[in-house]
């Protein structure tokens, strides 16, 4: 049994990374006052607490009771710092992290920015966001501007991640307002800018975002690092797409393409070609071989190297290119085979834009008032959640669908008149 104050410790800090009050960790099994007194040290733990709280948490006894390994949080980072390619020591951090007395907040901040940005890579944004919850406030305690700006840009993306566009645009407005305050780098503020303008754009705020556009382009792009220029750009095309200026937009990602090379990051190099990918699914007409090219050079990567979360965000573009090949049976195969996933990782844009594809699909296979329900239902929850930009796509894409349906339909039912010189089959 791990003795007190550090089973205190673990407890609180299991707690408080799943948003609990004591209130809501107790039930109506245990007293919030026993609690208080387990979790500031003064109480020894029974094996019948235990069992209870572990309970509540979701997790098994020994990540309560467990032995702690005696090493101090620095020294973890200081293992994971130094750790060989390939090496995971993302439990040794977390368990370290719930186990810290606060002591040396730098170190502890450091601990949790490895540890949000391991969430984000696999996709567990809900994680990702309470690990940065306390980030930025650990920040703001540190008072260090660039921590300050560069927590609050992780939380603008991983808001908008979880489709909070609302909470997204206050993190990157006060990401921007740090640097531009403390006159950061350009670096700390370019990626701030780059944040925002996607924020802006998912918000149908295509006024601002083109202002910052033009400020990113003249002020910072050519002191900017090729990774960080190439984010920017591919934020920039978007802008430009939304505008109408398709021209642009496709020069801004080419631009963005031909800045990194396989070596620089390789993570980064693949997500361009799936922006890519997308961005030529979404033009019109769309450019399918282009689109298929592109997923092709960042299937070939992902593969290799690629998290379950970008894994699944390649096989959703595979859905979404089947379709446009006319591959119905495929796309309708692609997207089924993700949406019934447990584990499903994608981001809420992904995760949306993908039962758009399905409810096409279903209005298609002539489930007409399935698909239509479905769409208007995430048209909806898209505009309630401020995601005008996602909003416009299901709506656009409700319109195309129905478009291209009744013409077919009406040609059917003409072909099916008295004297029709067809059979039905035919048209199949």
């Amino acid at each position: 049994m791990l003795e007190q104050p550090h089973f205190g410790r673990r407890l609180k800090r299991l707690r408080l990374a799943r948003g609990l009050s004591q209130a809501g960790l107790v039930g109506r099994g245990m007293s919030t006052g026993y609690l208080s007194r387990l979790e500031s040290g003064e109480r020894p733990p029974t094996e019948r607490a235990v069992a209870y709280l572990a309970q509540r948490l979701g997790v098994d006894p020994s990540a309560l009771t467990g032995p702690s390994d005696g090493r101090s949080l620095p020294g973890i980072l200081a293992a994971v710092a130094s750790a060989p390619p390939g090496a995971d020591d993302t439990p040794a951090l977390r368990r370290a992290v719930e186990e810290d007395a606060g002591e040396d907040p730098a170190a502890r901040w450091q601990a949790l920015w490895l540890l949000s940005g391991a969430a984000g890579r696999e996709g567990d944004h809900e994680l990702e966001r309470r690990t940065l919850t306390e980030l930025v406030d650990l920040s703001d305690r540190l008072d260090a501007a660039e921590l300050r700006a560069r927590s609050r840009v992780r939380l603008a993306r991983c808001s908008r991640a979880l489709g909070d566009v609302r909470a997204a645009e206050e993190a990157a407005v006060g990401a921007l307002s740090v640097a531009r305050t403390a006159r950061l780098g350009v670096a700390d503020t370019l990626s701030a800018l780059t944040v925002l303008i996607g924020v802006e754009t998912a918000l149908g705020e295509l006024e601002a975002a083109g202002r910052h556009v033009a400020e990113l382009e003249r002020e910072l792009l050519p002191r900017a690092a090729p990774a960080l220029a190439a984010e920017a750009l591919w934020a920039a095309a978007v802008v430009s797409d939304r505008q109408g200026d398709a021209a642009t937009a496709r020069t801004r990602l080419e631009r963005a393409l031909s800045l990194l090379d396989g070596g620089d990051d390789v993570a980064l190099w693949a997500r361009l070609r799936l922006a890519a990918a997308a961005a030529a699914l979404q033009t019109s007409p769309p450019r399918v071989a282009d689109a298929e090219h592109r997923l092709g050079e960042a299937a070939a990567v992902l593969r290799l190297v690629g998290t379950p979360a970008q894994l699944q965000e390649m096989r959703a573009l595979q859905a979404h290119l089947a379709f446009h090949q006319g591959r119905l049976e495929d796309a309708r195969a692609l997207s089924r085979a993700l949406l019934t996933e447990e584990d499903l990782r994608l981001s809420y844009r992904d995760r949306v834009r993908l039962s758009v594809l399905d409810g096409r699909l279903k209005i298609l296979a002539d489930r007409a008032d399935e698909g239509i329900a479905a769409l208007r239902r995430l048209g909806r929850q898209a505009a309630e959640s401020a995601n005008v930009d996602l909003a416009a796509h299901v709506w656009q894409s409700l319109a195309t669908t129905l478009a291209d349906v009744r013409p077919r339909d009406l040609a059917a039912g003409a072909r099916e008149r008295p004297g029709s010189e067809h059979r039905r089959d035919s048209c199949l």
